[in-house]
Order: C-alpha cells, then sequence, then structure tokens
C-alpha cells in the first residue's frame, strides 16, 4: 500500500464514515490524526478496530496534554496501529477542566492502564474505566503533576519537605 493509498483509507473512509464526528484531519510527516467529538469518540474506536480494511488492533498509547490558557483546556490523544495492515493513527479529543471523557478500556483492554495515567497525572477522569484510581502517586497526594500551573518543584508535604508552600 502507498503512502497516498494508507492515507486515503484513513483520511476518506473515516470522513464518509463519520462526517459530522470529525472536527479537523490533519496528515504530518505521514501520519493521520483526527481531531473528533469526544460523543463519537467509543464508535469511531470500534470502527478502526473491526473495519476489515483497517483493522487497528494495537493502542499503542493514550495521553494528556494541558493547554492550560485555550479553551478546552486539555487534549486527550490516542495512538493505534494495525499489525497486519501496518496502518498508523491518532486520534483527538478535547476536554474542558472538569469534563469526562468516554473510556475505551472495554473496546481496547491495552487503555486500562494509560487512562490510569493520565487521570493520575492530569486530573482527566475516564467515565465507564473499570478500576480508575492512582497507579503511581498516593490517594491522599494533592494535585496533579502534569497540569501547567503545578509548581516545578511540587507542594511541600509530608513526601516533599523542599516543595514550594501551597497558598
Amino acid at each position: 500500500m502507498t503512502p497516498v493509498d494508507r492515507d486515503e483509507l484513513l483520511i476518506k473512509k473515516i470522513q464518509s464514515a463519520f462526517r459530522h464526528d470529525i472536527i479537523e484531519t490533519t496528515v504530518f510527516r505521514g501520519e493521520v490524526t483526527h481531531l473528533i467529538q469526544m460523543s463519537a469518540l467509543r464508535s469511531i474506536c470500534t470502527f478502526l478496530k473491526t473495519d476489515p480494511e483497517i483493522k487497528m488492533n494495537f493502542i499503542s498509547d493514550v495521553v494528556g496534554v494541558d493547554y492550560n490558557t485555550e479553551t478546552p483546556r486539555f487534549e486527550v490523544v490516542y495512538h493505534f496501529y494495525s499489525t497486519s495492515k501496518k496502518l498508523r493513527i491518532r486520534l483527538k479529543v478535547k476536554v474542558n477542566d472538569g469534563e469526562t471523557v468516554p473510556s475505551i478500556a472495554g473496546i481496547w483492554h491495552g487503555a486500562d492502564w494509560p487512562e490510569r495515567e493520565v487521570y493520575d497525572m492530569f486530573g482527566i477522569v475516564f467515565e465507564g474505566h473499570p478500576n480508575l484510581k492512582r497507579i503511581y502517586l498516593p490517594e491522599d497526594f494533592e494535585g496533579f503533576p502534569l497540569r501547567k500551573e503545578y509548581p516545578v518543584r511540587g507542594y511541600k508535604d509530608r513526601y516533599n519537605p523542599y516543595g514550594v508552600e501551597k497558598e
């Protein structure tokens, strides 16, 4: 499959199936990215996994991004790969602070821990996640260290005596 055929498949097929749910599509360095409506996340993920021409059978990552001064503030980014078709695709959803994102751990079990990591570091809640709890930090830890407003040295507490005083 040529790069043009690959891009055409990952762009046109998905856009035709979900034309009202795709906000923006970009191709950068041969990788296709769709910014999508959050309400369509599960249905698009199911389509990517089950469509016989695409067969995305591996979720390689789920990451959070904090755009502190923008609205919506966060993005959740999903990276998928098809081992049989040698295709890659990225999906993004924008999330306001305090808004929940549908969990895709029921579609890809490999999303379980990455969604928990995004929750632990950014405080983004994944609705329907089977076991959403902190994995790096203790349950009583206050704050989310990868948010832009979190101090680089952290807050002073029993775990971090050299951190910044809380206001």
